[in-house]
């Protein structure tokens, strides 16, 4: 076999042994050598015939690299002992081959390497451009190549057009053909140097497993080098670079933000690298099509063009917005001159005319942001009564809207930048406005062309709109926008009427006039109109503020002030983790690598403080959803009211007994109002030995019910954690009820009874420790031992021989009551038990402090012979009203309907990804409480891959969780109001981030 001529010649000439397997190439021979000395090589044979010139530019510089840059990861060159670099030797047929040796690198190739972050692909560019200013000083007569690789010849594509029949297609390479004559001339004028000139995503290596950073390891192939300007090896790289990328524009400015910092780039160069990229991609698509033609036979050489062509077909990118992106993010102006406009607008800061016809230095400003305003209550809609009375609150005079404010009053679809309400979204404000009463007169700051002047009357949209062009004395244009104005100014002006500078020229309108707002003015400046001509975004997304700050700065020069009067500065997030750090204790966890702060929520929705939207299907907390107006108007009626204990009488403490009962069996009568499921859980306790006389628990092996010394005693979850307490003595363990992972399987008929059986020697243990059998606890669908649904008759059997044995039976239903179930209100009823004390927590609160135990006459009679008991807050007026109203939503909003109807959706898509992916291990749940067991190949817990499935799910704006003792099950448990949207995303975007995982 080849292999072993080549390993035979490996170790004759370079005294190498090694294992060798062939690598793909397309006209060479290489071969990955393991070395029987732990190292790894790669040996290429090049193709008979191939030029020795050839070879050696490549050795000699990547040795200049080495010499140059020797961090580069780049492949090193090795000699053999006779210090040769290559070498002329036959192959196995006898046909002379050049020979040569390259040490390995480790990793994989970018195109098979997920995720590919922004991160990523900034390092990629910084490498890229390490490497090209080493080899501007390298030289060799080979590089003057005449070939079609050379992306300074591509212009030879234009005469091969044809060969491409689908017209549409065809017209596609015909602009790009003809843009790039259009810049063939500032090409010529750039210096040349040696380039890579392939960088593609084979040519790149990448290391990092699952939860580790992806770095680059590689850049490896120098085949293809060429003279040319520099600029067009990042276009090259580029062009790979946006293929089937989520976010190809950013993907890109990453990628040139990497270059930049390493090799700084012209404003001349950066505008040559978009035509350049698709330039490029022309180049493989009509190559790849010639080929074709030479190769009927092989269908991958047309295969290859998809990724091509799915972006050159499917991304309408306008060439100046994009060109003003990466001059943005390399610190350069945006367009030439703007660099002049912001020093003049600076020079003459106090001598412009005043916008509102009076000195704004002491005019108030008012908050709209996500964190200081609650407008809208739906963050999803603002409806026209809203938007009239936005900013109510500072009042009818005169007063001023932040620049660079993250709002959400920006709240309707139009504003979303892709198909969920939690997509990527523009919120952070572009201008300064200015609220004042209708119809107050507006000046212009300075002598201005009307460029705009038009009656914009779409819902929530600008009214009447001025843009006015302006020049500095040095000519750089500039222009100023007003909008929400009195459509009148429509009549009164057109464009090319010039406003001479403290003129007045226009008045606020009304609500019925400005789009639907209150009266005010959206002042904004643009240093270009390339890209957004005279529909400009008044609100940017804040992943995107790089661009859209440098497009439209803070206005404040115009208007005489200070940047920082009108400069919002959102919370600190790393000062607010720093304080944090400072002041809690070091276990106090936080969710997620990169932690999230969460500011508003709506329903199942979650907002940070820069108004980025969360799908919340994490938390059971906000049962009816978050922010419900229900609630709230509750709170605040009771709250004007009073607020007192049960020490007193009030109405609404027996109205919420009476709730909570009317959903039980009849033998539970007597109610205990607490703070939270913890004290209600302590509070069970006492309640069991009392009635007893008993002090020992049986309990399952991973269970948690809070947070006291208490239940800590019984929540194996902790006790048993690192740093627990350990077990107490008069507990006992039996083994969760998991049919799935545990001792009995679902093949097993009489698995339920087999689980329930594990009971009988614990409580033969408490009873010959005299310790006696208090009761059983157990969350009745265990949630942190991994979503389980204990087999069928599990519980009622267990409860009998509690019973038997003289216990209580106690459902913590925290996780699963309350309508979560879909088909049963509470968790017992689906295992046909009846427990004697039930405990609610949490969700009956919808975020209150709130927990309800509820039991027997008989036992609550036990506990009343001991001493009193009370809890200042538990059953509070205020609690009981929250907790009734909970309730009442769950039955008036059909929200136990709509958990069976979204969980038998979600379930049925989960488990459809079960088949699909090797590493989904189990389905389970039933409603709103589902859990998704993820495993390695042997089956074990896959507890990183869970890690990693968690926070790319964050990095898609939904909120998960995980659970089980070795923390491998995806725990899903959202608000009841989630919809079928939420629904879709859910498993969309797992179904993307499983595919991710190797």
């Amino acid at each position: 076999m080849s292999e072993h001529h080549w390993a035979a010649t490996l170790q004759e000439h370079w005294g190498i042994t090694a294992d060798l397997s062939r690598l793909d190439g397309e006209y060479d021979l290489n071969f990955l050598a393991e070395g029987h000395d732990g190292q790894g090589y790669i040996l290429k044979a090049m193709r008979p015939g191939c030029e020795p010139w050839l070879v050696e530019v490549q050795i000699l510089a990547l040795e200049h690299i080495a010499t140059e840059q020797p961090e580069l990861p780049c492949p090193r060159v090795i000699r053999t002992p006779s210090g040769s670099a290559m070498l002329e030797l036959p192959d196995d047929k006898g046909d002379l081959r050049l020979v040569w040796l390259q040490n390995r690198l480790q990793g994989r190739c970018y195109a098979k390497t997920d995720p590919k972050t922004l991160e990523l692909i900034h390092e990629i560019g910084h490498v890229l451009g390490l490497s090209a200013d080493a080899l501007k000083d390298f030289r060799h007569d080979g590089l003057e190549r005449d070939f079609k690789w050379d992306l300074m010849q591509a212009g030879w594509i234009a005469k091969e057009l044809d060969c491409v029949t689908d017209p549409s297609r065809r017209a596609i390479l015909s602009e790009v053909a003809s843009g790039f004559s259009e810049i063939e001339p500032s090409l010529a004028n750039l210096p040349k140097q040696a380039i890579h000139n392939d960088a593609n995503d084979y040519n790149i290596l990448v290391v990092g497993e699952l939860n580790d950073p992806r770095k680059m390891s590689g850049l490896i192939d120098l085949g293809d080098m060429c003279t040319a300007p520099r600029i067009c090896d990042l276009a090259i790289a580029g062009a790979y670079i946006v293929l089937d990328h989520a976010k190809p524009e950013q993907a890109l400015a990453a990628l040139v933000a990497g270059y930049h910092a390493a090799n700084p780039l012209t404003p001349a160069e950066v505008d040559l690298i978009w035509p350049l990229l698709r330039a490029r991609l022309a180049v493989s698509v009509v190559n790849s099509t010639l080929m074709a033609a030479d190769n009927p036979d092989d269908p991958y050489v047309v295969i290859s063009q998809a990724p091509a062509w799915r972006f050159l077909e499917n991304h309408p990118i306008h060439q100046g917005l994009l060109t003003a992106q990466l001059r943005a993010v390399c610190g350069l102006p945006v367009v030439d001159g703007a660099d002049r406009v912001l020093a003049y607008l600076d020079t003459e800061r106090g001598n412009f005319a005043s916008l509102m016809g009076t000195d704004l230095a002491n005019t108030p400003m008012g908050s709209l942001s996500v964190e200081n305003s609650i407008w809208p209550q739906n963050p999803f809609h603002m409806s026209l009564e809203e938007a009239a009375r936005v900013g109510e609150e500072f009042g009818t005079d005169l007063w001023l809207g932040y620049y660079h404010e993250p709002r959400l009053i920006y709240a309707e679809p139009a504003f979303r930048k892709g198909p969920y309400k939690a997509s990527n979204r523009r919120t952070v404000h572009l201008a300064v406005d200015g609220f004042a009463p209708a119809e107050t007169p507006l000046y212009a700051p300075l002598q201005g062309e009307v460029f705009v002047v038009e009656n914009r009357n779409r819902h929530l949209d600008y009214g009447g709109v001025i843009i006015l062009r302006h020049k500095t004395p040095d000519d750089d244009a500039f222009y100023t926008l007003y909008g929400h104005l009195n459509p009148e100014c429509c009549d009164r002006l057109t464009p090319g009427d010039v406003i001479e500078k403290g003129s007045e020229f226009c008045r606020l309108g009304n609500a019925n006039q400005n789009g639907g707002w209150a009266p005010h003015v959206h002042f904004q400046l643009a240093l270009t109109t390339k890209g957004i001509e005279t529909d400009w975004p008044g609100v940017a997304d804040p992943d995107e503020m790089v661009l859209w700050e440098a497009i439209c700065p803070n206005p404040a020069a115009l208007l005489n002030l200070p940047d920082q009067k009108v400069m919002y500065q959102p919370t600190n997030k790393k000062e607010v983790l720093a304080g944090r750090k400072a002041h809690f204790g070091g276990n106090l966890s936080l969710t997620y690598s990169d932690p999230v702060m969460l500011v508003r929520g709506w329903r199942h929705h979650l907002f940070d403080e820069w108004g980025r939207p969360y799908l919340d299907a994490y938390n059971n907390v906000p049962h009816v959803g978050h922010a419900h107006p229900r609630i709230q108007a509750v709170a605040a009626d009771q709250l004007k009211r009073m607020n007192s204990n049960t020490r007193y009488l009030h109405p609404a403490q027996t109205a919420f007994a009476d709730k909570v009962l009317s959903k039980l069996p009849d033998s539970f009568e007597v109610c205990f109002f607490v703070n939270s499921g913890t004290e209600a859980n302590e509070l069970a306790l006492r309640l069991a030995r009392a009635h007893t006389g008993a002090k020992g628990m049986v309990t399952p092996d991973h269970g948690y019910h809070g947070n006291t010394t208490g239940v800590i005693d019984v929540s194996a979850y902790k006790f048993n954690a690192k740093g627990g307490c350990g077990q107490a003595d008069w507990v006992e363990l039996v083994e969760v009820a998991d049919d799935y992972r545990g001792s009995f399987k679902r093949d097993d008929a009489n698995r339920a009874e087999k689980f329930a059986d594990l009971v009988e020697p614990a409580i033969e243990a408490l009873q010959n420790k005299g310790h006696g059998v208090a009761g059983f606890i157990a969350e009745t669908f265990p949630s942190v031992g991994g979503q389980i649904i204990p087999p069928k008759g599990y519980l009622s059997s267990v409860y009998e021989k509690i019973r038997a044995a003289g216990g209580v039976c106690i459902a913590d239903e925290v996780q699963t009551g309350l309508g979560r179930l879909g088909d049963f209100y509470f968790g017992f009823e689906h295992q046909e038990a009846l427990p004697d004390i039930v405990v609610m927590g949490k969700p009956i609160g919808n975020g209150h402090p709130l927990g309800v135990l509820v039991t027997t006459k008989a036992i609550a009679d036990s506990f009343a012979q001991g001493p009193e008991f009370f809890s200042t807050f538990g059953g509070s007026t205020l609690s009981c009203r929250i907790g009734k109203e909970v309730l009442d939503i769950v039955d008036d909003e059909d929200l136990q309907g709509n958990a069976r109807q979204m969980g038998a959706l979600l379930i049925d898509g989960l488990r459809t990804l079960e088949q699909k992916y090797d590493c989904v291990g189990d389905v389970r749940g039933m409603g709103l409480f589902l859990g998704l067991e993820l495993i390695n190949p042997d089956g074990s817990e896959a507890s990183q891959i869970s890690s990693y499935v968690k926070n790319r799910m964050r990095d898609y704006r939904i909120l998960i969780g995980s659970e089980g003792p070795k923390d491998n099950i995806l725990k899903i448990r959202p608000p009841l109001t989630i919809d079928k949207e939420g629904v879709e995303m859910i498993l969309t975007t797992l179904n993307h981030v499983l595919s991710e995982i190797s």
